[in-house]
């Protein structure tokens, strides 16, 4: 499932923004659910809870904190730095190098950023096992957003002000549709990620954000296909 892009539509981008998981890798990868494994056994140690408990307390922080680390800071006050720490110590051999991912990223005209939810060290492991680490220019991480998560405004703004970056001369790559609504109202284009071969009858388990399709200009599966359809176009 891919839109195709019309390279008209990117011929004024200058600054290409990725998200990080289930969007620089993809999400059959499954590499993100050791995170929240961790994330649940944190939980779970911190409040002395089971996992049943500490998964539904998990989930319940994200939704209404944007992450479970935001939602632990303002409920218990926990250290940022330890909890990071511990929730991103996992196994990266589970991403697969893309070449073709890294090829048109390489090519893509301008600046390239990663703006995670996650920390800066999350980002660089993750980025060099898929082996595209080398064509960013730049890792906005939580801790450069002054540990306020996506989808709040802040650390949009922090980001497009600390590398002057304007909205209309920018894209932005998203597996989330709500985080593309602040991008979207500040002028980028939006590009939504969504599992390989996704279909609708996934909805129920995909965060699919209906109330945010408004937000989004194009959705793909495939990221490197969709990149490498404007690369190409640019080079003819």
């Amino acid at each position: 499932m891919t839109d195709t892009p019309d390279p008209a539509r990117f011929d004024h981008v200058t600054d290409w923004v990725f998200d990080l998981d289930n969007t620089l890798y993809p999400h059959h990868s499954n590499l993100f659910s050791q995170i929240d494994v961790k994330m649940t056994g944190y939980v779970a140690e911190l409040l002395t809870l089971s996992r049943e408990d500490a998964r539904k307390l998990q989930k319940e922080l994200y939704l209404e904190y944007g992450t479970t680390l935001n939602g632990l800071m303002q409920r218990h006050g926990i250290d940022p730095d330890a909890f990071l720490e511990h929730v991103h110590d996992i196994d990266y051999s589970w991403l697969v190098p893309d070449p073709v991912l890294g090829a048109a990223i390489r090519q893509l005209p301008g600046r390239k950023f990663i703006f995670t939810n996650g920390n800066r060290s999350h980002a660089e492991r993750t980025a060099r096992q898929l082996g595209i680490l080398d064509h960013f220019d730049d890792i906005f991480d939580i801790v450069a957003a002054g540990l306020t998560p996506k989808p709040a405004r802040q650390p949009y703004e922090t980001f497009a002000a600390l590398h002057k970056v304007t909205g209309a001369n920018a894209v932005m790559f998203e597996d989330l549709a709500r985080n593309l609504s602040v991008p979207k109202s500040l002028g980028m284009t939006t590009v939504l990620i969504v599992p390989r071969n996704f279909e609708p009858t996934f909805s129920e388990i995909w965060e699919s954000d209906p109330t945010h399709e408004d937000d989004v200009d194009y959705v793909t599966d495939d990221l490197a296909s969709f990149l490498t359809t404007i690369v190409e176009a640019n080079a003819a």
